[in-house]
């Protein structure tokens, strides 16, 4: 009887995973330390006109960032992929051995990497000469718009978060309370990154943790220096 194979890898996760923990960190971090740094200086209102600013601010320039940035990676990848299939076409015998070549120094002997070679040419050339030779495959092709939208909404939800707790606890403690939630929000997120990517857990936490409690703790120490808003 015949078994269906299948395996769940976490490479297919990263056009989009990088982006959404980059823009949760970011929004939470981001809107954490300016809250922090104008409730320094500040009453709760000016906290939470910063915080709303910051938050659509931040949200539309991650989405622009990432469109901007992963658009040129897509160019690039689509200039290369062009520019094989051109080199397929005025050689191909010469492109076969180039694949050839690549199989052998992976460790395929030479007849083999020849036979190889010559199949896949046969099915898809250039399908073959863009995964092995460029190394790009559809779980790493880039993705522009997955990236926007995907930073974009996790950078509102996490400015969300530290804004929220500005709104509710009592305003004469509005710093703390920000950092002491945030440091656990960074913390869950840390976590819930390093799982779904398949990575540690606890290197997870403690990397985003740690960096965002010495952004929020910097800003914070600008806004008593200079006693304004920052």
């Amino acid at each position: 009887m015949e078994r269906n194979h299948f395996e769940e890898h976490y490479v297919a996760r990263v056009g989009w995973l990088r982006a959404a923990v980059l823009g949760a960190n970011d929004g939470i971090v981001s809107t954490a330390s300016l809250i922090v740094g104008v409730a320094a200086a500040s009453g709760r209102a000016e906290v939470l006109i910063a915080g709303i600013a910051g938050l659509a601010a931040g949200a539309l320039s991650m989405a622009a960032g990432e469109y901007v940035s992963v658009s040129s990676q897509a160019d690039t990848e689509k200039a290369d992929i062009t520019r094989e299939k051109a080199e397929i076409d005025a050689d191909p015998a010469e492109e076969l051995r180039a694949l050839a070549g690549i199989y052998e120094r992976r460790g395929v002997p030479a007849e083999l990497a020849a036979q190889v070679a010559a199949a896949l040419h046969e099915k898809d050339a250039l399908g073959a000469h863009v995964r092995d030779e460029l190394g790009i495959s559809e779980h790493t092709e880039a993705q522009p718009l997955v990236a926007a939208g995907a930073s974009a909404f996790t950078f509102a939800v996490g400015a969300a978060l530290p804004l929220a707790t500005a709104a509710l606890v009592p305003e004469a403690s509005i710093s703390l309370w920000v950092t002491v939630l945030s440091l656990m929000f960074l913390a869950l997120l840390g976590a819930v990154g390093a799982k779904a990517g398949g990575a540690s857990m606890w290197r997870g936490v403690l990397r985003v943790t740690f960096w965002g409690a010495v952004a929020m703790a910097v800003t914070a120490l600008v806004g008593k220096l200079f006693g304004a808003v920052v």
